[in-house]
């Protein structure tokens, strides 16, 4: 049961829930599925309420939500329906789906273009070469892992490091770290000041996470 009439959700909320009468195969499943969001570091919020307006969903249905955008705050919802390509007249097939709105997804892309504008990133991720790409993304997840209130961006546009270190000034970044093929090679990370008079120094990628602070 769904609804966002105030007058019913205190009946809603002494209602019986869905999720404590799943039969062994669903809760086996559902129970597989929050594991592996937990695995993989992903937030989520279970909704024992949620509903879709279609029919045709089984087992998991899903909704992304922001606080940015007041009451519109579902920017995407969808699920799995499994049965439905045989209901119309295909073979059983796994499947998911979901619908993003649109207008909803333009307002928040101005909402953080807004919020990047007002608060410039006080980390500017500097990689060249293929490798250190990929060891880029790796770090800024860590970074925003380990430090949630900051600003962190990097580069995806490609470029030298010239170029990129004129992304990172122009995007008004404290410091760019930095990483290439020598910093692959030596498990390090370069760090340099990009708002101070400081000289860039080269630290131990374990390391990092752990005294990055002294840099801020």
């Amino acid at each position: 049961m769904d609804s966002k009439n105030p007058d019913l959700q205190e009946i809603i909320e002494s209602a019986p829930k869905m999720v404590d009468f799943l039969d062994q195969e669903s809760n086996e499943h559902f129970e597989g599925l929050m594991a592996m969001l937990q695995e993989h570091a992903i937030e989520y919020s279970l909704n024992t309420r949620l509903v879709r307006g279609l029919d045709y969903y089984t087992r998991t249905v899903f909704e992304w939500t922001t606080d940015q955008l007041g009451a519109q705050a579902t920017v995407c919802g969808g699920g799995r329906y499994d049965a439905l390509v045989a209901e119309l007249g295909g073979k059983t097939t796994s499947a998911i789906g979901c619908a993003i709105g649109l207008e909803r997804l333009i307002e928040l892309v101005d909402v953080s273009d807004q919020n990047e504008q007002n608060n410039p990133p006080k980390i500017y991720i500097v990689a060249v070469g293929s490798k250190a790409e990929e060891e880029g993304f790796v770090l800024a997840e860590e970074l925003r892992d380990a430090y949630p209130n900051l600003s962190i961006e990097m580069n995806l546009n490609g470029g030298r490091f010239k170029q990129q270190f004129k992304r990172a000034d122009k995007a008004g970044a404290d410091i760019a770290l930095i990483l290439g093929d020598d910093e692959m090679r030596q498990q390090t990370v370069g760090v340099k000041p990009m708002r101070s008079e400081g000289h860039q120094e080269t630290v131990d990628r374990k390391e990092l996470l752990s005294i990055i602070d002294k840099f801020l």
